[in-house]
């Protein structure tokens, strides 16, 4: 992707993080590679910048290129900043994770609709600090109108081995809690 423009001129309203496993997205044309500042540094890997049929979609790894950071690195609050800054507005975030209940099988795919933190003062979790004080609500932390937009388009891939639980409680252990708030956030400030 060295050879693409490293500047777009369009507002990108909607962004894909791949976490371990989808470290690209394959079907859709490269246009443009970002690698915006933020306050809190540089994201994991380049934003890439795709197009579906005229729409543009952002793309970023959230453990890099190489797979090089592992959980806890992850500069979570550069990768939001900096989707935000080229326009985004809507973040669909793709983690391997397991499941404790036995109806859910590897390869599954869940939409949550709720969390549980286990990681609260482990690292920082906001973009409300300095002076700047912000409250953001936390009863229903996950956007429903993208959910079902997700559960619409998975609708449309059951023949194809795709298995979707439509609901699901995230029990956070690690830095996915922290992706989880600043998209709430994102969503919050659209």
């Amino acid at each position: 992707m060295a050879d693409l423009p490293t500047t777009f001129d369009r507002p990108v309203h909607i962004a894909v993080i791949g976490g371990t496993g989808l470290g690209k997205l394959e079907g859709y044309t490269p246009v443009a590679s970002l690698t915006p500042t933020t306050p809190w540094g540089k994201p994991s890997s380049p934003i890439s910048i795709l197009e579906h049929n005229g729409v543009p979609i952002a793309f970023l790894a959230r453990h890099g290129l190489h797979h090089q950071f592992a959980p806890h690195e992850v500069p979570a609050r550069a990768n939001i900043a900096a989707l935000r800054s080229i326009g985004v507005r809507c973040v669909i975030a793709f983690s391997a994770v397991g499941s404790l209940r036995e109806e859910i099988k590897p390869m599954d795919f869940v939409v949550p609709d709720q969390v549980i933190d286990r990681t609260k003062g482990v690292r920082p979790f906001t973009f409300f600090e300095g002076g700047v004080v912000g409250h953001v609500g936390f009863a229903d932390p996950f956007d429903q109108g993208l959910a079902e937009v997700v559960k619409r388009c998975a609708a449309q891939l059951q023949g194809e081995g795709v298995v979707l639980h439509e609901k699901g409680t995230i029990i956070c252990m690690g830095e996915l809690l922290l992706l989880l708030l600043l998209l709430l956030l994102l969503c919050q400030l659209s």
